[in-house]
């Protein structure tokens, strides 16, 4: 059954009491940016705590269904408990994964762009196998998602899309993702029937909060609006509302294109700017330290994060945790949760 000990329950009901007597102290809200990061942390640890003692109060009430199975058989209350063990099974093995999102900006939603690399339509192909796999991962969790941005391949496939995953913890599974990742098949696209070789790069940001100040300057932008695009009108709203906004003294572009309103689909775009320009500061900080996480380094052609091998035999192997799966058609209709799981305890 469930150990108390494993969750750190009582660390955590501690700091949630501490978090309380702040909320009620005079004056709490004088600063109203400390406040607001106050009272994020508090409401994401009561529904830790409110999750686990949910979990908790269940195992024990199964318990006590076994107790009664073993003194009178009964076929229906067995049934009833098998299928009650086979969900908390489910529930535990979430609750795992949970336990391991310590990270600043894990519990943030999560901004997924995915770029084609050099192959042109067997790339943009692969780009487009990507996308569903991840959205699929999505639909499963019970993810919400938005496409933010998106370009479609000259023949067939993806050029590039932009995805807005929506939900707890979703940056914390996916910062698992962000890397380069490698196909290898027979092309559909190949009449010789040739083996071929693909990439594409994923990266994976936070969707940062009011708490996090990023200072950019208007003077530093420049704002173009053009006609949204897609696969008839498939994946975004074709209006003439799409907004791009290049940061100049960086060089960072960003584009939405998902909404009608030119105005949140403004907003939005400076979201995601907003975030790789506090990813950029990060990463310059990090290496000013000599500290790099491990999921930043390599990611540059050829230093591919996992391979998706469909030819001459199935396999999907990450090269980071050197976990693997033949079971290739599971993956790509996003069970994706082993591969984040490796990578999660590799971390630890």
């Amino acid at each position: 059954m469930l150990s108390r000990s494993i969750f750190d329950l009582a660390v955590k009901k501690d700091r949630l009491g501490e978090l309380e007597r702040q909320t009620l102290a005079p004056g709490f809200w004088n600063d109203a940016e400390t406040a607001t990061v106050i009272q994020k942390e508090y409401g994401q640890l009561q529904e830790v705590v409110n999750d686990w003692e949910k979990r908790w109060k269940e195992a024990e009430e199964t318990e006590m269904f076994l107790d009664m199975l073993m003194e009178e058989k009964d076929p229906e209350l067995e049934l009833e408990i098998f299928e009650k063990i086979v969900s908390m099974e489910k529930e535990l093995a979430l609750a795992e994964l949970e336990c391991m999102f310590d990270g600043e900006h894990d519990s943030s939603n999560a901004i997924m762009s995915i770029h084609a690399g050099a192959g042109g339509t067997e790339a943009q192909d692969w780009v487009e196998i990507l996308m569903r796999m991840y959205l699929r991962w999505a639909e499963i969790r019970g993810f919400k998602t938005d496409i933010l941005d998106y370009l479609a391949g000259d023949e067939a496939g993806t050029k590039s899309v932009t995805i807005m995953f929506k939900g707890k913890n979703c940056y914390g599974y996916l910062r698992s993702e962000l890397g380069i990742h490698r196909l290898v098949r027979i092309s559909p696209f190949d009449a010789s029937g040739r083996r071929h070789t693909s990439f594409a790069s994923v990266m994976v940001l936070p969707e940062l909060d009011d708490s996090i100040n990023v200072d950019i300057d208007d003077k530093d932008l420049r704002i173009d609006t053009y006609r949204a695009s897609g696969s008839g009108g498939q994946h975004v709203n074709k209006t003439d509302s799409a907004i791009r906004i290049t940061h100049l003294p960086t060089g960072i572009v960003v584009q939405c294109q998902n909404e009608r309103s030119q105005h949140r689909n403004k907003d939005t775009a400076m979201k995601m700017l907003a975030a790789q320009m506090y990813e950029l500061e990060r990463q310059k900080q990090a290496e000013q330290h000599q500290d790099l996480s491990g999921d930043k380094k390599g990611i540059s052609w050829g230093s591919q994060i996992r391979s998706y091998v469909l030819q001459p035999y199935r396999l999907i192997k990450d090269h980071r945790t050197d976990q693997e799966t033949g079971n290739v058609d599971a993956v790509l209709d996003g069970n994706l949760d082993p591969f984040i799981k490796a990578y999660l305890l590799l971390g630890k």
